[in-house]
This record gives C-alpha cells, sequence and structure tokens, in this order.
C-alpha cells in the first residue's frame, strides 16, 4: 500500500508547503474577481514554480474567476487565493476590476450562478 494513502495528514502537507505556510493572501480577491494573463506573463510564470504557471496558463487568452482557476487546477480554494494574489502582486496575472459594488442579494445570486457552473464542471 502505498504510504501516502496510508496517512491521511498527507493531503493536508502538500497544500500548506505550496504556500509556504500561508493561510491568508496577501490582498482580498472575491471569488468572482476576473483574472487573465498574457503570454509574456505565461513565460514568466515558468520560473516562479509550477503551480504558478498552471494557473497562468489557465487564465492565458480566457479570462476566469478565482473560483473557477481554484476548479480547473483541482486546488484547494484557500490554496489558489493565496498564490493568486502572489501572482497579481508580482504581475504574473492581471486583475480586472469589477463593477461598482452592488447590494448583498445580488451577490449572493452572483455567488450562486458561479457555484451552480462549477457543479456542472
Amino acid at each position: 500500500m502505498d504510504k501516502r494513502r496510508a496517512d491521511p495528514r498527507g493531503a493536508l502537507v502538500r497544500p500548506y508547503a505550496v504556500t509556504r505556510g500561508r493561510t491568508e493572501p496577501r490582498q482580498d480577491i472575491a471569488l468572482e474577481a476576473v483574472l487573465t494573463s498574457s503570454p509574456t506573463q505565461v513565460a514568466e510564470s515558468r520560473f516562479a514554480g509550477h503551480d504558478k504557471h498552471r494557473i497562468a496558463t489557465v487564465c492565458e487568452g480566457r479570462a476566469q474567476s478565482l473560483a473557477e482557476i481554484a476548479a480547473y487546477t483541482r486546488m484547494p480554494l484557500g490554496v489558489a487565493r493565496v498564490l493568486v494574489a502572489d501572482m497579481v502582486a508580482e504581475s504574473l496575472l492581471t486583475l480586472h476590476t469589477a463593477a461598482p459594488a452592488e447590494g448583498f442579494e445580488e451577490r449572493m445570486e452572483l455567488l450562486g450562478r458561479v457555484l451552480s457552473g462549477l457543479r456542472r464542471l
């Protein structure tokens, strides 16, 4: 039997190692925030590590929300939040500003649509 499968802590160590132990992002990025990457940013991300390069590749030529990035890369949402915030700070991703602030009900409706779309994946 594979030792990693026998020890349930193995599943927790990898995300912790990817973020270097950080659980909070440098800046708060909403789940529905739109992110993109250019071919130059994708090329530069190769030197930032495998996980950041995967994220940049997912965002190349197609705007993605933070929630979609986590789903497409199969990363825990918390890990994706930390890495994406780092990448925005390092200019490896472009964060597009959202529309003016909406009311609570509109934001909840939008989050519901995002979650519905993720479940269809």
